[in-house]
């Protein structure tokens, strides 16, 4: 297929009618010219030059190549000009992911700050469950994922952004409520049916601190839920207390985040890929940071 170096080479022997300048023209060497030279007479079984060793002159098929040359390069380089301006205008797409709606609620003040800060910023955010989230980054259709995970894959990294408490939340009403901690003893004898979810839903380090309150339980004393949203709504309703991280910014109006001193705090923070962290994401960071060093409410 023709290329436009082919074209070039033509067009600047064409107007020199010698290979020598045309190769000085186009800053590469003489049997460079004359290969494209070749191949393009080859790719267009005519000859467009008559060539002696004393001079170069064009064939009557190569004067009229030289009409669609010229005219192939010119729309090559608006094409070019056209998609280079097409590239520039479109928005700068950030693509973000996490697992349940809770860290959507921590991202929506540092966001709605690089919304001012970057105008033509285009979050694009995507929801999961844990391996397709996964897969998600390691094939950079998302460039960072918000998750208490702490290992990282060959191409990504993780930032620590904050340490987060594991809390019993429940209804201001519920017999819970009355407690400011409790132990993990307290919990299984005092709290009910725990809502909860399958283990895709959490970040694995979140799951392990949810199995020391399953553990020992009946199935009369769970309410298994097909997303945090269900669990969160039979929580609001009475039915029920769960565990959730106690994130700044992540707590839900109205129900009582009690402190679980047994449990340690978890590490939050961010995988993303080494190649895709742009000035945009890496303030993302920062900003989320600031919000999540701020006392829970």
């Amino acid at each position: 297929m023709l290329n436009t170096t082919q074209l070039e080479c033509f067009l600047a022997v064409a107007n020199h009618l010698n290979f020598s300048r045309a190769a000085q023209e186009l800053h590469i060497t003489q049997p460079a010219v004359s290969h494209q030279i070749n191949t393009l007479e080859a790719e267009l079984e005519v000859k467009l030059f008559h060539r002696t060793s004393k001079n170069v002159r064009l064939t009557q098929a190569g004067h009229q190549f030289g009409q669609y040359a010229r005219e192939i390069l010119k729309l090559t380089g608006i094409s070019r000009a056209r998609m280079r301006q097409w590239r520039e205008e479109l928005p700068q797409r950030m693509g973000l992911g996490c697992r349940n709606f809770l860290v959507l609620r921590a991202l929506q003040k540092p966001m709605a700050q690089l919304r001012r800060e970057i105008p033509g910023l285009l979050p694009v955010l995507r929801q999961v469950p844990s391996a397709s989230l996964d897969n998600l980054l390691e094939e950079d259709d998302v460039q960072a994922i918000f998750t208490m995970q702490t290992e990282a894959g060959p191409k990504t990294a993780r930032r620590h952004l904050a340490d987060c408490a594991v809390a019993c939340v429940c209804a201001p009403d519920h017999p819970l409520a009355e407690h400011e901690h409790l132990s993990l003893g307290q919990l299984n004898r005092l709290g009910g049916r725990v809502a909860s979810c399958p283990p895709p839903l959490y970040s694995p380090p979140f799951s392990a601190a949810l199995t020391h309150v399953l553990a020992g339980r009946g199935p009369d004393r769970m309410l298994f839920c097909d997303s945090l949203e269900i669990a969160c709504t039979l929580v609001e309703s009475g039915f029920a207390f769960t565990l959730l991280p106690d994130l700044p910014g992540c707590r839900l109006p109205g129900l009582r985040y009690i402190a679980l001193p047994q449990l340690k705090p978890l590490s939050f923070g961010a995988l993303y890929r080494t190649d895709s962290l742009t000035p945009a994401l890496r303030r993302l960071f920062a900003l989320l940071e600031e919000e999540l060093a701020a006392p829970a409410q």
